[in-house]
């Protein structure tokens, strides 16, 4: 295949700009930004299990204090009717004393129950405690995250916006190139997942790092200018310069 040999340079121009392209995905796919969001997140979900661990410990707690007091309640009262039966002067004696040792088991009764509202409360005084914990941590990893998505936010337009520069000068030196050309380094560009053409620097292809000798580097030494060279390893697009080494 023949091209002039000012169009073949300007294949080492479109090579810099799809390296410089790819190097700019690869950066996105792998930027810190994203795995810190990442570490934000699953910081935030670990608190909230554990501000959803507190809240139903101080629900349960308040629903059995409620019972317990409700015990209380109904225990009073019972003690209520039988002191006021007593009181009333129309209980028999067999019946008073009955109502009397109704009355210590109820006060005991009582007591009993009101030792353990009170260490409910001091449980209660714990739970909201802990609560208060997670909840504090909840907000404090809601603004890592948001921080965090700021910063994220921040270098993916940097990269947006430097793909969009790189991709306009590509399109442009594109643009200049000959078709059928363009169609060789394309291709070679599909296959080899990167670049279509190499500097041949110092007897080097600049592609795939490989040295030429003998009789391959005499026949790219003795080629014409316009004879597009291609590496046999790589089957890149060899791009003659200056510093070639022929």
């Amino acid at each position: 295949m023949q091209a002039d040999h000012f169009d073949q340079q300007k294949l080492l121009a479109l090579a810099a700009e799809d390296v410089a392209l790819a190097q700019l995905a690869h950066r996105k796919r792998t930027l810190p930004e994203l795995a810190a969001v990442e570490a934000a997140q699953e910081a935030q979900r670990a608190l909230m299990d554990d501000v959803v661990r507190a809240e139903t410990e101080v629900r349960d707690l308040d629903r059995e204090q409620k019972r317990l007091e409700g015990d209380v309640d109904t225990v009073r009262q019972r003690a209520a009717r039988d002191q006021s039966r007593i009181d009333s002067g129309g209980a028999t004696p067999k019946e008073i004393t009955g109502l009397q040792h109704e009355l210590e088991s109820l006060n005991r009764r009582q007591a009993d129950l009101e030792d353990q509202v009170l260490e409910l409360m001091e449980r209660r005084e714990a739970a909201d405690a802990a609560l208060a914990t997670a909840q504090g941590g909840l907000a404090g990893a809601q603004a890592d995250q948001e921080q965090a998505e700021q910063r994220r936010d921040a270098a993916l337009a940097d990269i947006a916006e430097a793909t969009g520069q790189h991709q306009a000068k590509r399109d442009e030196i594109a643009g200049t190139v000959p078709a059928d050309l363009l169609k060789v380094y394309d291709r070679v560009a599909t296959q080899t997942g990167s670049t279509g053409a190499a500097e041949l620097k110092a007897r080097r292809c600049q592609g795939c790092r490989i040295e030429f000798y003998g009789t391959e580097l005499a026949s790219y030494r003795n080629a014409d200018p316009h004879t597009v060279l291609r590496c046999e390893n790589c089957n890149r697009v060899l791009v003659r310069t200056a510093e070639s080494g022929l």
